[in-house]
């Protein structure tokens, strides 16, 4: 699914509401008393408070059946500085907010906490919000199912049953929170969060999936935002959408295996693979073919085998953030009988059935996918011989390719229309958002955004990797609504 993880009615007439009419100050609007907040359950800062929004399944019938997001929030610091709500939007598809304030609050600048209450959420069908889950067979909840590696050969014949699996157990067990699913909806639901908080306009923070969730948001919206903040940018294109998404880690391995190769041959490294840079992909490639002919029992694991696909999937993944690599380098070793293998780490079935089967409804029911099984084939061999560190995958057939239902509205095109207030942030060497589709991002946005791009690798820049140049751009913004003069570049550092 990239990186983890539609309906019925047209655009809401409000989102045509001009900016004027919305300009007094956010923090002039009433406070969050329309909600109830009480203590988090679980882990959470002491300081998150949390809360239900009540939606609309069907936006389209809004005095139908009604479905709950959870929200929660950490206060402004300072009330007398208090500028209004950041909004956290989170990635996956699928992936869940609601505990994201309580991490945001120790990475983010004094500055920013003192002026923004930090506001997070479930996505409807998430976590705490009415959930959803497709009721897979566990051995179908494999990253190596469910992102499609074609088989040691390049048959996709396994991944054409398993998305023909996949998109009938969704179709019969998901129910109808499941068939609501959907960028639009979702940018339904954050102004319907917006308003339960007494906020007149909102600024977000999203990131990854929630880029292009935060661009429809304020496509939709553009009289409800202040202050945006994109960061690790999707591909908006609206004819491709998830499609593109996935496709694009072909491109995003590409870009940033190179650093994951300097560090993996670095002297003093207790990890260390090989001796130079450039043994270290040929020693990887080699590797997984080995392991595709030949895997490794591993008990405990889902597969419990160390394959060609198992170590492609842990490269992908450990790509993410430098401090992943250590995680792709001592499978590396174990697989190459340097290291005895780790003792595999499985998130919880029910938490893997919730994310995925709202990455199933969002990819799904955002825009249609090919069905000819003869395109995929092609479409593999050409990027398998193209990026072998990927092997096919980006391009392979997923479920939406057989249902489990068809989109119940076109996807949103983001174009320049609204206020100037959004803010790109990027990395030049994301493994899952590539610099390529940040780019059609900021063009798309035209006139009402800028981009920082900086020197670095791995997905999510602000207040991700200690780049001073990036960081300040982010925070000037969201604290004096100060966008630079052009797009910016950061060096390394």
């Amino acid at each position: 699914m990239p990186n983890l993880n539609h309906t019925l009615a047209v655009v809401t007439a409000a989102a045509a509401l001009s900016v004027t009419a919305l300009a007094a100050h956010p923090a002039a609007a009433a406070g969050s008393d329309r909600l109830t907040w009480t203590a988090c359950p679980g882990q959470a800062d002491p300081r998150q408070q949390c809360a239900t929004v009540t939606v609309p399944l069907d936006y389209a019938d809004p005095d139908g059946e009604r479905i709950t997001i959870a929200v929660s929030r950490i206060a402004a610091a300072k009330p007398g500085l208090r500028r209004g709500v950041l909004l956290t939007v989170p990635g996956g598809p699928g992936g869940s907010g609601v505990d994201v304030p309580s991490g945001a609050v120790k990475r983010l600048p004094q500055s920013v906490l003192d002026r923004y209450d930090l506001v997070g959420f479930d996505p409807r069908g998430v976590g705490r919000s009415t959930p959803v889950s497709c009721g897979l067979e566990h051995a179908d909840l494999a990253m190596v199912k469910l992102r499609p590696w074609p088989a040691a050969d390049g048959s996709i014949d396994d991944n054409l049953a398993t998305a023909r699996r996949v998109a009938e157990t969704c179709a019969r067990n998901g129910g109808p929170v499941l068939r609501s699913i959907s960028t639009r909806n979702e940018a339904r639901d954050v102004d319907r969060i917006r308003e339960a908080l007494g906020e007149r306009r909102l600024s977000a923070w999203g990131t990854s999936y929630g880029t292009y969730a935060g661009a429809v948001y304020a496509t939709m919206f553009p009289g409800r935002t202040d202050r945006i903040v994109l960061d690790s940018n999707d591909d908006p294109d609206p004819s491709r959408v998830g499609r593109g998404w996935l496709a694009a880690f072909g491109r995003g391995a590409e870009d940033r295996f190179p650093d994951f190769a300097a560090w993996a041959s670095a002297p003093g490294n207790p990890d260390r693979v090989a001796d130079t840079p450039d043994e270290v992909r040929p020693l990887f490639l080699d590797l997984a073919a080995r392991l595709d002919a030949a895997p490794l029992p591993w008990p405990g694991a889902n597969p419990a085998e160390l394959s060609g696909n198992v170590l492609r999937e842990t490269m992908l993944e450990s790509l993410y953030a430098d401090a992943k690599f250590p995680d792709l380098a001592r499978l590396m070793l174990a697989g190459l009988g340097r290291r005895p293998l780790p003792a595999p780490v499985l998130p919880p079935d029910e938490a893997v059935q919730n994310t995925i089967a709202v990455s199933v409804g969002t990819l799904c029911n955002d825009v249609g996918w090919p069905a000819d099984p003869a395109g995929y084939v092609r479409d593999v061999a050409a990027e398998r011989a193209a990026r072998p560190l990927t092997a096919g995958m980006p391009v392979n057939v997923m479920p939406c390719a057989f249902g489990p239902f068809a989109p119940g509205e076109p996807p949103v095109r983001v174009t320049g229309r609204g206020p100037a207030n959004i803010l790109l942030a990027q990395n030049l060497r994301d493994p899952a958002t590539p610099y390529a589709g940040a780019l059609k991002l900021r063009a798309a946005l035209g006139d009402r955004a800028r981009m920082v791009t900086v020197d670095s690798g791995g997905h999510d820049v602000y207040r991700a990797n200690g780049n001073a140049c990036g960081d300040a751009a982010v925070t000037d913004f969201l604290v004096t609504g100060r966008r630079p003069a052009g797009d910016v570049s950061c060096p390394a550092g």
